[in-house]
């Protein structure tokens, strides 16, 4: 008897996955924003409850569809301002836990084993909570999210970044405030907002004091601006990982022959293994990059960056992790071995501790992936 060794379309190292496998692939989010994943309905019903009526539809497809083309505008600025309608009904203890609960079912149901999701807890103030009942509110909602994913069959973990304002005043509130909730499903902190005129070095007492009281942080940077604002997030502020981080492209230059040469900052972020959260589709909106194809990602992800695949904002961009997923399939005709990197990276760098990150590797992750992997063995 002889034996046959699979033909290369069929073998799982070649093989491009399908969108149901691509669905039901364990995926690890590091950077999704609350207040830009509604659904469309809920956005709706409760600007119902609220009497807020300054939204620019009232029906849910029609206001799914606004949303993506108001941003679709190439500046992160005009992309910004979609936020102020869903900012403007999450003002209320249970609109936030809604919205988390949905957050988690959402992500559980496109096979999220782990997320975090980050949120500025000083703009949900206007309804008169505290900034401890922010946090306690989405806390609760993400434990009901997990609980319900459960009772479908699904499981996922979701924990919680806070992020302060790049152009506000309250970092160091903020970040005590994250301090103050990392045993209660806090894991960390950001800064967002827009980047020009707005560096992270104004916020360095916030960093001084995680840094001093050894909690984690991520910081925006290198999405609309450029070298100076990565070179200032690592350097002056000590972010463990980059939000975006796009930008670090720019030092990094491809000869005709295509051989590559990495300049000193572009150096350090691979050697140093900084995780960059990369949000494609995002950054397609922003005007960051001109195409999927031109998108960084791929050198990076050749040049073995510790590059992670996100969402940033699943309603603005009309996106999913499994979406993600599939278009850089498409683009750059990766395989499931390269999404299993991305997610092994993802969970690397995550803000949880390691012997944590290291059992969903080892028992979520790799064996999801070693599964699908093994299917083409009896189609």
């Amino acid at each position: 008897m002889t034996s046959q060794s699979p033909s290369p379309a069929a073998s799982p190292a070649a093989a491009t996955p399908t969108a149901d496998q691509i669905r039901r692939a364990p995926k690890v989010l590091l950077h999704d924003h609350l207040d830009g994943g509604l659904r469309p309905g809920t956005v709706i019903e409760l600007a119902r409850d609220r009497g807020y009526t300054a939204l620019p539809e009232t029906e849910a497809d029609k206001l799914g569809l606004w949303f993506r083309e108001a941003a679709d505008s190439g500046s992160l600025e005009r992309y910004l301002e979609t936020f102020a309608h869903t900012c403007a009904v999450m003002q209320t203890r249970d609109a936030l836990h809604r919205v988390a609960a949905e957050c988690a079912e959402d992500l559980a149901e496109d096979g999220v084993v782990y997320a975090e999701v980050r949120y500025a807890p000083e703009q949900h103030l206007e309804g008169g909570l505290t900034l401890d009942e922010v946090v306690a509110a989405v806390n609760d909602g993400f434990r009901e999210g997990e609980r319900r994913a459960r009772e479908s069959g699904r499981r996922i973990r979701v924990g919680a970044l806070l992020t302060a304002m790049r152009h506000a005043a309250r970092s160091l509130e903020i970040a005590e405030l994250a301090n103050a909730h990392r045993d209660t499903g806090v894991v960390g902190f950001d800064i967002a907002g827009a980047e020009a005129g707005f560096p992270p070095t104004r916020h360095l007492d916030a960093f001084e004091y995680l840094k001093r009281e050894n909690n984690h942080f991520t910081i925006h940077a290198g999405e609309a601006f450029g070298l100076p604002s990565i070179w200032q997030a690592l350097q002056w502020c000590g972010a463990d990982r980059l939000g975006h981080g796009v930008r670090i492209i720019d030092d990094i230059e491809v000869a005709a022959d295509g051989a590559v040469s990495l300049g000193r900052l572009a150096a350090y972020v691979r050697d140093k293994r900084i995780p960059l959260e990369m949000c494609p589709t995002s950054n397609l909106q922003t005007g960051a990059v001109a195409s999927y194809a031109e998108h960084p990602i791929g050198l990076l992800r050749r040049l073995h960056f510790r590059v992670t695949v996100n969402t940033d904002n699943r309603l603005m961009s009309g996106t999913s992790m499994s979406r993600e997923f599939e278009l850089l399939t498409e683009v750059f005709g990766y395989t499931l071995d390269d999404l299993q990197w991305f997610t092994v990276n993802a969970m690397k760098s995550a803000f949880i501790p390691f012997d944590e990150r290291l059992a969903m590797i080892n028992d979520v992750i790799k064996p999801g992936y070693a599964e699908l992997k093994s299917e083409w063995l009896f189609g």
